[in-house]
């Protein structure tokens, strides 16, 4: 029974590492200097909303973690605005037109964590 046990925790860690390494944290200029390198990949950025725009439905908003910029497109209805701190996953794609707006380098967000401008981290 002993042995099972530390199966399963040897298992449950090393599936813990792998989740977190997929979808590990990275910085806007690091992606853009070798986008192809996270290219349809899950990647997590985390900064300060800069730029917004949308509203019930689909839009784009841009981040600024302070290594660079880079914007994010929602499909899922709502965006942060502007001044909000956002924790962002999702696919880098590039070349990508969004309501009638070409961008290089973007975000396709998959989840989203926000608070405002004023509230405290928690």
């Amino acid at each position: 029974m002993k042995n099972r046990a530390r199966i399963f925790s040897g298992l449950a860690v090393f599936v813990a590492a792998f989740l977190l390494l997929a979808c590990e944290k990275r910085s806007i200029a690091d992606i853009q200097a070798d986008p192809s390198r996270y290219r349809d990949r899950d990647v997590t950025i985390e900064g300060t909303v800069t730029t917004s725009f949308g509203a019930f439905g689909p839009g784009a908003y841009e981040v600024d973690d302070g290594t660079g910029r880079m914007w994010v497109i929602s499909e899922r209805g709502g965006v942060p605005s502007q001044g909000a701190r956002v924790r962002v996953t999702g696919r880098v794609n590039t070349g990508v037109t969004f309501g009638g707006r070409s961008f290089g380098v973007v975000l396709r967000e998959s989840s989203r964590s926000a608070r405002g401008p004023s509230t405290p981290r928690t």
